[in-house]
């Protein structure tokens, strides 16, 4: 089975200058910021300390500014520009990793099927997340045939009832938000056709700078003048609970600065605000210990992956539901922040879920 991967690459220039190519310097400054040292940062690298040290006085000339700073007993630590570019790198995986993997694994299925001469595989629609992204690690882990297509949770269900995936991952509120969430996944759900497999529990909630210099505390002082908010895109899972839970609590996204302002991910958003772009966004929160930034949690909800009852007996979606219900997986689920495993991998019909 080929596997299919596909990184963003960037270069940047300067006034008249040739294109910079960021890839081996980024590796080189993201080993130093782990290490602290250039000498480790290169051994890590399997680079020459000459060579380390050569790049970063011609990446130095390049940008003409310092990449970083040293001081006796504190190390080698990233100047202020070097961790920008970090940031950069960050930001343009958030935003480009989804359409990128979903476009890698539609060129291993059509590989498979054009030289190994292999068409058949599990069709996994689902929005992109933490516990979706370590199950996969898991199918490929395995070996597992899966064709993974991301994109709104909306869209996924609705493309299970056009037969066009065989799962579909989409989450709702646990609370008082979770009947109207679920009504709008009721047109595509057959409650005697199809069933359910719980993959977690998780929070979502406010993402805030380190330290929450701003003082925000709830939904409510989103409409403040001082603050920048950072959206999720429109027909996202995340941005209906969102406007679900303003409407709840009388806040008018009118008076929200930024509101239309979006990305396309947890991450995303949650690279936004670490880089002082904006102040506040809403989102899981994996993404906002993964950027360091602070967490207020708001609302739990569960995730699931919907199913037609009569694929159970499938032998690839049994070896999907034996990844998904062994106890390697659920500690895995579990090691996520903000993410419970309880339950993942138990089966339901559609009305024992929303009883």
């Amino acid at each position: 089975m080929y596997k299919v991967s596909i990184k963003p690459h960037w270069e940047i220039g300067h006034g008249d200058d040739s294109p910079f190519d960021t890839t081996e310097l980024l590796s080189l400054l993201t080993a130093i910021q782990q290490s602290g040292s250039i000498a480790k940062a290169a051994q890590q690298l399997r680079h020459s300390y000459r060579h380390a040290w050569g790049l970063l006085r011609t990446s130095e000339q390049l940008f003409g500014h310092s990449l970083i700073q040293s001081g006796r007993g504190r190390g080698t630590t990233l100047t202020p520009f070097a961790s920008k570019l970090l940031w950069a790198d960050r930001m343009v995986s958030a935003r480009l990793s989804p359409t990128l993997d979903s476009l890698a694994s539609e060129l291993e299925t059509e590989l498979g099927k054009t030289v190994e001469g292999k068409s058949k595989t599990v069709r996994l629609n689902a929005s992109h997340g933490f516990a979706v992204a370590a199950l996969l690690n898991q199918f490929n882990q395995a070996k597992l045939p899966v064709e993974v297509r991301y994109r709104h949770s909306t869209d996924a269900v609705a493309a299970l009832s056009r037969q066009e995936c065989d799962l579909a991952g989409f989450h709702v509120p646990l609370g008082e938000f979770e009947k109207p969430a679920i009504a709008t996944y009721a047109k595509w759900l057959n409650k005697r056709s199809d069933c359910l497999i719980h993959l977690a529990v998780r929070n979502q909630g406010l993402f805030v700078a380190t330290g929450n210099p701003k003082n925000i505390r709830d939904l409510s002082d989103l409409t403040r003048s001082d603050l920048r908010f950072v959206n999720r895109e429109a027909g996202s899972g995340t941005r209906m609970l969102l406007e679900l839970m303003l409407a709840g609590s009388g806040v008018s996204h009118k008076k929200i600065n930024g509101f239309e302002n979006t990305e396309f991910t947890h991450s995303a958003v949650a690279a936004f605000i670490a880089s002082g772009m904006a102040d506040v966004g809403f989102g899981v929160q994996t993404a906002s210990q993964r950027f360091g930034l602070d967490f207020i949690p708001l609302v739990r909800e569960r995730y699931f992956f919907a199913l037609p009852t009569a694929s159970l007996n499938d032998p690839l979606v049994q070896a999907v539901i034996g990844i998904l219900q062994s106890a390697a997986f659920r500690s895995v689920v579990n090691e996520l922040a903000g993410y419970d495993g309880t339950d993942t991998g138990k089966i339901q019909s559609v009305q024992e879920a929303f009883a």
